[in-house]
């Protein structure tokens, strides 16, 4: 009788045949395995599902109190009211800013004469243009109290390479080079400063030695090369009947607080006033009612349900979305003391509510609130109660590390590597139950197998008998 083979448990072969493999053991092993896992993968991977879920709510959540928070950051504080606007009565000869160091109030003022920078044009006139010869040398040029040296060579000694070396050359403070061709194609050298004030003249000395630049020099006591078509004049001005003279047309130093910018002479005062910027205030406020709708627009979805189709928010009957709603809603309808009993809540200063739950202003009602009584407005939204500090310290506690949110967020990180574990413990329990069914079916074909072979040859040997011959009639 023939060995019977190594049972291959790869065989999908169930035929009969001696030796053959009965049991497909590689899909009847993956189908209960499949079956056990199945249930049990199901739950772990909705509640895994449901915790993502809830992550990126809460993350949702953080982001928009973070970007509501920031809105307040102009209002919270009292130096958020401190903003001051400068205005002139004459602003085509002048305009002026203001920072928080000014002091309120109204100032005459007058410009006599404006600042002006230098400039001056060579009365040597070069024939042949810009590229005309003028010689080689070294030449030392200085404004104000500032010099820097020109070498002039074979290679730029021409009008233009003088320009343009002038132009080019290192520690140049402002002067500038440029070649003007007149009637008859003849070229004038330009030098002009770029620094306004009397003290920020030019003078040009030859410091080779030599003559071949002597026509480019030109200093106090050296006029004759040059003529003068802008002078060098500081600007002059009074504040209050007080004179005061700049280098510059942009004035720092008269007024504590104040930038002026002259743009003309007066021929009567203008009236300078330094007051409130109560426009930068009602746009801050603005800003303010705008998150605060956004952040509404987030509460609702996150806490919404829909009964068409029966979807909820992620957070809907959530304890920590609706406290963080019911805490910032009371602290917007809060009456606060400012002082004042008129301007002591948002609605007494034209921010009211709208029927779905978000905020309106009024403007014309700020606009007067401001106006009638800046500092209750100021408390009403930086004083130690009041609405947009308040909603800082609590969002700050809110997204602070350790708060509500941070602490919500820590749990469902836990929540998740838990689910993590349970499902890798799951893929181990069933590789298990993989490697120990496959050697049970394993064996169970080697067995059928063994016992199929022995029926066959039983069948082979049955057949091979000889045939009893029956006893003949008579």
């Amino acid at each position: 009788m023939a060995t019977n083979p190594v049972v291959s448990v790869a065989s999908n072969s169930s035929a009969g045949a001696a030796g053959g493999s009965v049991i497909d053991v590689n899909s009847l092993v993956s189908q209960l395995v499949a079956a056990t896992k199945a249930p049990q993968q199901s739950i772990i991977a909705g509640k895994t599902q449901a915790v993502t879920t809830e992550i990126s709510a809460v993350g949702t959540l953080k982001s928009a109190l973070s970007t509501f928070q920031s809105s307040l950051s102009a209002l919270a504080t009292t130096s958020g009211f401190d903003s001051l606007s400068a205005s002139s009565s004459n602003s085509s000869a002048l305009t002026a800013s203001a920072d928080s160091s000014a002091t309120l109030g109204s100032y005459s003022v007058t410009v006599s004469q404006l600042a002006q920078a230098q400039q001056i044009v060579s009365t040597t006139a070069w024939s042949g243009g810009g590229s005309a010869t003028v010689g080689t040398g070294s030449l030392q040029i200085s404004l104000g109290g500032t010099s820097f040296t020109v070498a002039i060579g074979s290679s730029n000694d021409t009008v233009s390479g003088i320009a343009a070396a002038i132009n080019e050359a290192t520690g140049n403070p402002g002067v500038e080079a440029s070649v003007v061709t007149g009637s008859g194609g003849v070229a004038h050298l330009v030098l002009t400063s770029s620094l306004t004030g009397a003290a920020n003249t030019m003078n040009v000395t030859e410091t080779d030695g030599g003559g071949a630049l002597s026509a480019l020099t030109y200093g106090t006591a050296n006029t004759g090369n040059y003529a003068q078509q802008a002078a060098a004049l500081d600007a002059n001005l009074s504040i209050a009947g007080v004179p005061y003279t700049s280098a510059s047309n942009t004035v720092t130093g008269a007024l504590s607080g104040v930038t002026l910018n002259l743009l003309s002479t007066t021929s009567s005062a203008a009236t300078l006033t330094v007051a409130t910027n109560t426009a930068a205030v009602q746009a801050n406020i603005q800003g303010l009612v705008s998150a605060y709708n956004t952040l509404q627009g987030t509460f609702a979805s996150l806490g919404s349900y829909n009964s068409t189709t029966n979807t909820a928010g992620p957070m809907l009957g959530d304890a920590l979305l609706s406290g963080m709603q019911s805490q910032i809603r009371s602290t917007i309808y809060s009456v606060v003391d400012t002082g004042s009993a008129t301007y002591n809540s948002l609605a007494s200063v034209g921010i009211t509510t709208s029927s779905d739950g978000t905020l309106k202003v009024d403007a014309t009602t700020l606009s007067a609130a401001l106006t009638a009584n800046f500092s209750a407005v100021s408390q009403l939204f930086s004083g130690a109660s009041g609405v947009a500090s308040s909603l800082n310290s609590r969002i700050t506690a809110d997204l602070a590390s350790g708060g509500p949110i941070d602490s919500r967020s820590q749990t469902l990180v836990q929540q998740e590597n838990a689910l993590t574990q349970q499902s890798n413990q799951l893929d181990q329990q069933m590789s298990a139950l993989t490697a120990s069914l496959t050697q049970q079916y394993a064996s169970l074909n080697t067995l059928l197998s063994s016992l199929q072979s022995t029926s066959a040859y039983l069948s082979q040997a049955f057949s091979n008998l000889p045939r009893v011959q029956g006893t003949p009639s008579a």
